[in-house]
């Protein structure tokens, strides 16, 4: 079907072949499958409202990857109180559980994330997971430049901290 004879303009195609990405994006900044489904799917919805925008913008997936990182601090915003309330009590501690492997720096990273604050993780997370340049997530977050290089260094100093605690306690347990 052309273009002048789609309804949704491409927004179907468009939906099909970026899912994926905006759900591995997602899942990063929320640290949990769920709610990275539901971040995705709020995202193409608001997408889809703004298809006309959206479909003629130079990079659509840019667009949407937007949409996502601002919805996703609007989210974290309106329910600051239940996650701090959550971090503080309800979280395990990966590092006194992490054995040898990929899987146990993997799991300790994304515990690391969560410990950040939301729109610290997000800046990391468009900045070296996502491998965006500071102009471009400066733009995205609506802040300054060097706020994004200041955050970014202080929470990878915060990463790199939980993640030597849990190689340290790795490498004791195995007895080397």
């Amino acid at each position: 079907m052309d273009a002048a004879h789609d309804p949704d303009g491409g927004f179907e195609e468009f939906a099909r072949a970026g899912q994926q990405r905006l759900y591995r994006t997602a899942y990063l900044l929320c640290g949990d499958a769920e709610q990275a489904r539901d971040l995705t799917q709020t995202t193409l919805a608001k997408v889809f409202q703004h298809w006309r925008k959206a479909g003629a913008a130079d990079h659509p997936h840019a667009y949407a990857k937007t949409v996502l990182t601002r919805s996703f601090l609007a989210e974290r915003r309106r329910r600051l109180r239940d996650l701090l309330a959550y971090t503080r009590a309800g979280r395990p501690d990966t590092a006194a559980t992490a054995g040898p492997g990929d899987a146990d720096v993997r799991v300790t990273l994304l515990a690391a994330l969560g410990e950040l604050p939301p729109r610290a993780r997000a800046m990391v997370v468009l900045r070296y997971w996502e491998d965006l340049s500071v102009e471009t997530v400066a733009g995205l977050l609506r802040c300054s430049e060097s706020t994004v290089k200041s955050q970014c260094s202080r929470s990878l100093a915060r990463l790199r901290e939980r993640l030597g605690e849990a190689h340290l306690y790795a490498h004791h347990a195995n007895g080397s």
